[in-house]
């Protein structure tokens, strides 16, 4: 991947002029960013999802900066082409514009992201606006927000009453509005997801926002079967690595207990007038 070139956001502009559907999957590692940039995912996130499916949290509010951190900086190092996402943590943003820049800061100075992700509509567009004014580029994110789904009813389907759907649209036409370069729209109806793409100049990533959407993201546990606690009804499950990883540490359990493994094709030897000579200085 020597000659890749590094996928940027005039890039993205690009394909959605050009119709061309846009991919985004998440990462919180090396390892997982080397094979999802490998494989030819245009975009990372690196999001607050790690706090569920990394750290055992049971939801993403637990999440903190120093956290995100530790997970952004390995991905950034991993990759050679994607475009990589930093997910700006609960309560990193919403206090004051000067808090927001500050924080979003550290996302993309330290971290080394290629922009950051924050949660929120219309109260939030002038937040985007300082930040994009500072020169860090914003990827909105509304429709379902994790992160205050509490004051949503929970994990629910949004936009689906009229006045609800033109809630989100303002939602999304101020965050364009604002200066974001991207806009999430999480757990909408397809057709305000289609109304929404075809309203913003900014691009759209759908995450149960439907087809019609610019591009699609996923959480890379979630499309690998390797998140057992649940899985959305947006969720398509492509493998299930669970039971294959299960099943390898149960052979290998199984086989250390029965003197199976390690055998000769996995152990080294001495030749023997070198072992005679250790069994007779250690008395054997």
């Amino acid at each position: 991947m020597a000659d890749v070139q590094k996928l940027m956001i005039p890039d993205f502009v690009q394909m959605k002029k050009e119709g061309k559907k846009i991919t985004e999957i998440t990462a919180y590692s090396y390892p997982q960013a080397l094979l999802v940039d490998e494989a030819g995912i245009d975009m990372i996130l690196v999001g607050d999802s790690l706090g569920m499916v990394e750290l055992g949290y049971a939801g993403t509010t637990g999440v903190t900066m120093d956290e995100m951190l530790e997970h952004v900086k390995p991905v950034v190092r991993a990759v050679k082409r994607c475009h990589v996402v930093g997910d700006m943590p609960f309560m990193s943003y919403n206090i004051s514009k000067e808090q927001a820049i500050t924080n979003c800061g550290r996302m993309f100075k330290e971290g080394g992201c290629d922009s950051i992700k924050l949660e929120g509509g219309q109260d939030f567009a002038p937040t985007v606006q300082a930040i994009v004014k500072a020169g860090i580029p914003v990827f909105g994110h509304i429709g379902l927000t994790p992160q205050t789904s509490s004051a949503l009813g929970g994990f629910k389907v949004q936009g689906k009453s009229v006045d609800a759907a033109k809630k989100v649209l303002d939602d999304a036409i101020a965050l364009d509005q604002a200066g974001a370069f991207a806009i999430t729209l999480e757990a909408i109806p397809r057709q305000l997801a289609q109304i929404i793409t075809q309203k913003v100049k900014c691009i759209t990533i759908g995450i149960g926002g439907g087809i019609e959407c610019d591009g699609q993201v996923l959480v890379f546990h979630d499309i690998l079967g390797l998140f057992k606690r649940f899985t959305p009804k947006f969720v398509k499950v492509y493998a299930n690595i669970w039971d294959l990883e299960l099943k390898a540490v149960q052979d290998y359990i199984g086989e250390v207990r029965e003197k199976k493994f390690p055998s000769d094709e996995y152990t080294f030897t001495m030749k023997e007038e070198a072992l005679d000579e250790i069994r007779k200085y250690a008395h054997i």
